[in-house]
């Protein structure tokens, strides 16, 4: 999944316009150009998409749960290194803490956007990559956690089928 796609989603999904999204990227101590950002939300065909860069997510997921969190006491986001990359298990970890959602709202979630999973294959997302139940998070399931995102969210907007 693009990582566009998942900034654009998760904008969505949380009511955030360009104004908000930068204000809220400055949590992060990032100074986001509105350029930058309004051509990031551009799809992959249209003149002037720019890809969304590992590190730029990370920051607004790092920066979403200092908003809906409140930053921790001596601690400063970590941001990734060139060459580093963010997985979509990380992303949704990182979605799961900003929005204090327990596992019992991330199943919920899933089953809105008509996807269901068992609470065992759910807790091995979120396990470390070398424990012997880790379980790699697929596009589908980010896609579709997504989606129960926006239905959850967002109930006044009809889906695009």
């Amino acid at each position: 999944m693009l990582f566009n796609d998942i900034f654009r989603r998760l904008r969505f999904a949380l009511s955030l316009d360009n104004k908000a999204t930068i204000k809220l990227m400055k949590l992060v101590e990032y100074d986001l150009d509105e350029n930058y950002l309004m051509s990031m939300m551009l799809h992959e065909e249209e003149k002037g998409f720019l890809p969304c860069r590992d590190k730029v997510l990370s920051l607004f997921l790092d920066a979403l749960i200092i908003e809906k969190r409140g930053k921790r006491e001596g601690s400063i986001p970590v941001v990734l290194k060139a060459g580093e990359r963010l997985s979509n298990n990380d992303i949704l970890r990182k979605i799961k803490i900003a929005m204090n959602y327990q596992q019992e709202d991330m199943m919920k979630i899933l089953r809105l956007a008509g996807f269901n999973v068992g609470k065992s294959e759910l807790t091995a997302l979120f396990r470390k990559p070398d424990h012997r139940s880790y379980r790699v998070c697929y596009d589908q399931l980010l896609r579709n956690f997504l989606q129960g995102m926006v239905k959850l969210h967002r109930p006044d907007v009809k889906s695009k089928k």
